[in-house]
């Protein structure tokens, strides 16, 4: 059974089209990827499956439950991580997540062990009687996420969910979301940390201009990036670039290191010998291509 589906779902406000006939279906424990820049349509996408914004059109169902008949269903199946902090700043930590529980009529012992269970996972327990004004960025960007789980919801959803936090937060956050993602809850993520989506996800959805224009899994769209980029190391520094190495968009970074762009027609092998022809001493190459930039500016050229 699919976790989520959409069919030709739209938005219209007014003579605005918010949403253009978005289809895409995400596996059950799948760990998935909405992309786009920012006004592409992602947060609406994901207000409408959350009931916080009325759909125009189309369908969404939600491990076979539709949001229009089975809308209480649907949602109870559902935990949410929103781009904004939506708490009551001087509400304690643990009374904001058995708060949250008690929306899903869970009794106040079972939502007290769930509290402490997540809240120990993700670090935060000796803060627990700390009302959320005085928790740091990070503390609150993982409080959202014990909150969004305190009903174990079957699909999970984040919208920017390390938005702000530093890497050693967001990279421990990573961690516990592979893990639940493992235990059997499925992730949809929207993310402008590209290195999120390469760590996280295995499959890709891409939108643009309101439309879905890439839906597939992430190796397939790694072969539509349309060059790599290598940072090359050189023994002793140089003072001007060769004209050979036009052909390689060579850009000199300081005098000991150049970066070089090879199209899918080109190998390293094709740069080695012009750099060894130049009499040019390499010490290190290294590859630095973002490959979902890459892949993101070729599709929304």
């Amino acid at each position: 059974m699919k976790a989520l589906k959409t069919k030709n779902l739209s938005k219209k406000y007014g003579s605005f089209e918010a949403l253009k006939n978005i289809n895409f279906e995400i596996e059950s424990w799948d760990f998935f990827a909405l992309l786009g820049v920012n006004g592409a349509g992602k947060t609406t996408i994901i207000w409408i499956i959350t009931d916080l914004v009325n759909k125009s059109s189309g369908e969404v169902r939600v491990f076979g439950k539709s949001i229009d008949t089975h809308k209480e269903i649907a949602k109870s199946m559902i935990g949410v991580v929103p781009q904004e902090f939506n708490f009551d700043i001087f509400t304690k930590l643990k009374d904001v997540i058995t708060t949250q529980a008690g929306y899903y009529g869970i009794d106040k012992k079972t939502a007290q062990k769930r509290t402490e269970k997540l809240l120990k996972e993700l670090d935060l327990w000796e803060k627990r009687d700390t009302i959320m004004m005085q928790l740091s960025w990070g503390m609150k960007r993982r409080a959202m996420i014990a909150r969004a789980l305190v009903n174990n919801p079957k699909l999970l959803i984040l919208d920017e969910p390390t938005a702000g936090v530093d890497i050693n937060v967001r990279k421990t956050t990573w961690k516990y979301l592979k893990q639940i993602n493992k235990s059997g809850t499925t992730i949809l993520l929207t993310t402008h940390y590209l290195e999120e989506v390469e760590q996280l996800c295995n499959a890709i959805a891409v939108i643009n201009k309101w439309e879905i224009i890439e839906n597939c899994s992430k190796k397939e769209l790694f072969g539509k990036v349309e060059q790599s980029k290598y940072q090359i190391i050189l023994k002793t520094g140089i003072k001007e670039l060769p004209k050979s190495l036009e052909k390689f968009s060579a850009k000199k970074k300081n005098t000991k290191t150049i970066e070089v762009s090879l199209d899918k027609k080109d190998s390293l092998n094709d740069l080695l010998k012009v750099l060894l022809k130049e009499k040019i001493e390499i010490d290190d190459v290294n590859n630095v291509t973002n490959e979902l930039e890459q892949l993101f500016t070729t599709l929304t050229r």
